[in-house]
């Protein structure tokens, strides 16, 4: 697996991942208006967005033959 995920996706991803979570824990905990089964969904979301920022390797960019370490 080669790193096709640049610094700055990798920031983004970390920050929508967060927010996805925040949300998911929130309705998970009637904090936030919403229906249920938006919270795993979202959960797996903010799951998915911090992995492949962890990583910097993601799936879908290599099948579509995107790359944005370039972009540093």
């Amino acid at each position: 697996m080669e790193t096709n995920v640049g610094q700055t996706d990798s920031l983004v991803r970390i920050v929508l991942g967060a927010f996805a979570g925040v949300i998911s824990l929130g309705l998970l905990g009637n904090l936030v208006p919403g229906p249920m089964i938006l919270s795993p969904v979202l959960g797996v979301v903010a799951l998915v967005l911090i992995g492949t920022a962890v990583t910097g390797f993601c799936g879908l960019y290599s099948l579509i033959g995107v790359d944005t370490c370039s972009a540093r």
